[in-house]
């Protein structure tokens, strides 16, 4: 029977501040081995017999991050489904499950959150296989990871005698989870399924009907938007809030269990990148400009300058462009405080990195002060901004490298290194790079209100309305 892949991509990794962002969350990461989480979950696949294309269900936000990282590498996806609004693993895959049967076939759905490592790539193929024998047979198959230890911040899955699913258990506290560990009968909730998409869509329509009313129609709603699904808003945002579990496999009696010991951590805390990453003889894992010195059992990534660090232990320091991160390694889950911190005070650090993806390239801050803001624009070859334009602020753009179109009013010229071009209040203009290689240009922007939704869009080959 075809398996047909389903990833969940909706995550936002708050735990992993300040390198995961609302906007740039962990799946899109480099953070273990190579290639971001999201496309590491794609290679898994790679070896899998009678496999179809990936079907994958984002964040509206981050679509074009997962698409470029497809691209990157020459993926086709059998769909990209955009959330309009999170509504949590339960809908998410429901909206897959209706999207494969709805030209009359009935796949096996293998789901798998983008944000997962697993290191043994046989042992999780030969998981699968057996997983597979149960789902053909009407099983709604979850993977239970053998555990490692007397975890505190996953969920549990107390199974019987072979493949049967005893109980769901919530996250215990430390001297319960030594006792899991001890019995031998529980087995860390992975969060991954296989499952029949006929199967599972009969049991929501027993177990929590209005999660499927609501897909049904968001779905029937749906329209093509280049690569990408886009759900009906209005009908999805009545569709309750409810994850897989929850909705269905707490309550179903065709529930199994497969367990899975190939290396598997969800990445859900610094202390979990920690565990699995490389670490030197002092039991340290250093990434980027670091300089260490009596340090013992720590986590150290530096991305934009020198990080030093004496006589400490146990210590998670993260530095980046724009924040820094310090943290005990037992307090790991702790720094999603931190975030709900920042949403209180109505700061940007929790959304966005100082260097921000569009579908054209890159800009970055550079400098900004009272009436002015300087930013460094990267735009990749053959792309273009929209044909915009601005009620508060003027725009100079220098060309540091390659070749710049602009478009200014009726006027379209051609700007090579190290000329310039100025864009005053109310002027229509777009940039595009003609070139093959990529186009920097400094920016600066000058006027009375220069927040990213001051742009009018005229013409815009992504489709977006707003900035």
């Amino acid at each position: 029977m075809k398996l047909q892949p389903v990833i969940l991509s909706g995550g936002s990794g708050t735990r992993l501040w300040p390198l995961s962002r609302e906007l740039y969350p962990k799946q899109l990461l480099c953070l273990v081995g190579e290639g971001t989480l999201l496309q590491q979950a794609v290679a898994r696949l790679d070896g899998l017999e009678d496999v179809s294309a990936p079907v994958f269900v984002c964040n509206e936000e981050h679509r074009f991050l997962v698409a470029e990282q497809l691209r990157e590498m020459n993926v086709t996806p059998a769909d990209i489904v955009l959330e309009p609004v999170g509504r949590n693993t339960a809908p998410a895959l429901t909206l897959a499950a209706l999207g494969a049967t709805a030209g009359g076939e009935d796949p096996l759905l293998l789901v798998m959150p983008a944000d997962h490592v697993i290191r043994d790539i046989a042992a999780f193929h030969k998981a699968v296989r057996q997983a597979s024998k149960l789902a053909e047979q009407g099983r709604l198959v979850t993977f239970g990871i053998v555990p490692q230890s007397a975890e505190t911040g996953y969920g549990y899955i107390r199974r019987r005698q072979g493949h049967e699913v005893a109980a769901f258990v919530e996250k215990p506290d430390a001297k319960t989870a030594a006792g899991y560990l001890q019995s031998g009968e529980y087995l860390w909730n992975s969060g991954m399924f296989l499952l029949r998409a006929s199967v599972w869509l009969d049991e929501l329509r027993q177990q929590q009907p209005k999660i499927l009313d609501a897909c049904e129609v968001a779905l029937r709603g749906s329209r093509r938007d280049g690569d990408f699904r886009r759900i009906a808003k209005d009908a999805f945002v009545l569709c309750p809030n409810d994850s897989i579990d929850y909705a269905v496999m707490e309550k179903t009696r065709r529930a199994a269990v497969v367990p899975l010991d190939a290396g598997w951590s969800d990445i859900g805390a610094w202390s979990a990148l920690w565990q699995v990453c490389s670490q030197d003889p002092s039991g340290n894992v250093v990434q980027g400009d670091v300089v260490a010195h009596d340090t013992r059992n720590a986590l150290l990534i530096a991305q934009h300058r020198l990080l030093g660090t004496v006589g400490v232990e146990s210590l998670i320091v993260v530095e980046t462009p724009d924040a820094v991160l310090v943290a005990h390694k037992d307090r790991a889950q702790d720094v999603k405080e931190i975030v709900g911190r920042l949403r209180q005070l109505k700061r940007t650090e929790h959304l966005m990195h100082r260097r921000v993806h569009r579908p054209w390239g890159t800009y970055e801050g550079v400098d900004s002060g009272e009436r002015f803001q300087v930013k460094r624009l990267v735009v990749k070859p053959g792309a273009s901004l929209s044909l915009q334009m601005h009620h508060h602020r003027a725009e100079h753009w220098v060309v540091v490298k390659g070749t710049a179109k602009v478009t200014r009013g009726d006027e379209v010229v051609l700007l090579s290194e190290n000329q310039s071009t100025y864009i005053p209040i109310g002027t229509r203009h777009r940039l595009e790079n003609p070139g093959t290689t990529p186009l920097e240009i400094i920016e600066v922007q000058s006027g009375s209100y220069l927040g990213e939704d001051d742009i009018v869009r005229f013409d815009d080959h992504y489709n977006r309305h707003k900035s």
